[in-house]
C-alpha cells in the first residue's frame, strides 16, 4: 500500500485507540451490536442507493489506487517528446510501429487517430470525450465514498437513539443508566470513527487520483495535438511543461 495512505491509517488508529488502550477502558468501546447497526445500516444504504455492480468495481479500483499511491505523470513527457522525434524524423507513419509499445491506451488511441489521417478536430473531440466519460466514471466512485461518509455519522446516531430508548426503559433500575449511556453513545463513536479516518479521507484521495489522471490525459492530447500540428519535438516539449510541476521540471533538466 502507499506509505502515505498506511502511515495516515496507523497514525489515526494510534491516536484513537492508544488513549482508549491507556485509559484501561478498551473493552468498554467494544460492542458487536453497536458496530452492527452502525457498519450494518451504511452498508445497507449503500446497497440500496448505488448498483452493486459499481460498488463492487469501485472497490476493486479503490485498492489499486491506494497501493499505487500517487500518479507520477512525468514520465510521460519523454515518451510523447520521443514520439515528436520519430514523427519529425521519419514522418508521421513511422509512429504506427510505435504504438504497440506504448502502454497508455490514451496516447495509443490518439497517436493511431492521427497516424489514420483523422484531422486534428476530430482526434480533440474524440479524446476530450474520453476525458470527460472517464471524469463521469470516477465522480461514482468518490459519490460512493462520500455517500458512505454522510451514513456512517447517521446510522451512529439512530443507534444511539434507540440505546437511549433501551435506557430510558429501564430508569427504574439506576445501576444500569451509565453503563446504558455508555453503549448508546458507542454508535455514534463508531460512526463518526468509520466516516473520518476512512471514507471522507479515501473520497479525498480518489479526488485527487482523478484529477491526476485527468492532468495526464490533457497532457498527452496536448502532445498528440502538437505533434498533429507538425511541431518540432523542442516545441512539444515545451508544450508538455506546462502540465509539470517546477519540481518536476527541474528534475527533467537535471537528467536531460
Amino acid at each position: 500500500m502507499d506509505m502515505g495512505t498506511l502511515s495516515g491509517i496507523f497514525l489515526g488508529l494510534f491516536l484513537i485507540i492508544g488513549p482508549i488502550v491507556a485509559g484501561g477502558s478498551g473493552g468498554s468501546f467494544v460492542d458487536i451490536p453497536s458496530a452492527a447497526v452502525t457498519l450494518g445500516g451504511t452498508i445497507s444504504a449503500i446497497l440500496i442507493t448505488f448498483p452493486l455492480e459499481k460498488i463492487k468495481a469501485v472497490f476493486n479500483v479503490t485498492k489499486k489506487i491506494l497501493k499505487a499511491g500517487n500518479l507520477d505523470i512525468s514520465p510521460w513527457y519523454s515518451v510523447v517528446v520521443e514520439m515528436a522525434t520519430v514523427a519529425r524524423r521519419d514522418g508521421v507513419l513511422a509512429l504506427e510501429e510505435k504504438i504497440p509499445n506504448i502502454e497508455d491506451e490514451f496516447l495509443k488511441r490518439g497517436l493511431q487517430m492521427m497516424v489514420d489521417g483523422n484531422p486534428p478536430e476530430s482526434v480533440k473531440a474524440i479524446l476530450e470525450k474520453e476525458i470527460e466519460a472517464m471524469e463521469d466514471r470516477h465522480i461514482i466512485g468518490h459519490s460512493i465514498w462520500k455517500s458512505q461518509g454522510a451514513y456512517a455519522p447517521a446510522f451512529g446516531m439512530i443507534g444511539t437513539l434507540v440505546g437511549l430508548v433501551n435506557m430510558l426503559q429501564n430508569l427504574d433500575d439506576p445501576s444500569k443508566i451509565g453503563s446504558g449511556m455508555a453503549v448508546a453513545l458507542l454508535t455514534t463513536f463508531y460512526g463518526a470513527f468509520y466516516a473520518n479516518l476512512f471514507c471522507i479521507p479515501i473520497q479525498g484521495k480518489l479526488e485527487a487520483r482523478t484529477e491526476e489522471e485527468v492532468k495526464l490525459k490533457q497532457m498527452l492530447l496536448s502532445g498528440i495535438l502538437s505533434i498533429h500540428a507538425g511541431d518540432s519535438p523542442k516545441i512539444v516539449g515545451e508544450k508538455l511543461k506546462v502540465f509539470l510541476s517546477p519540481d518536476e521540471r527541474l528534475k527533467l533538466e537535471n537528467t536531460a
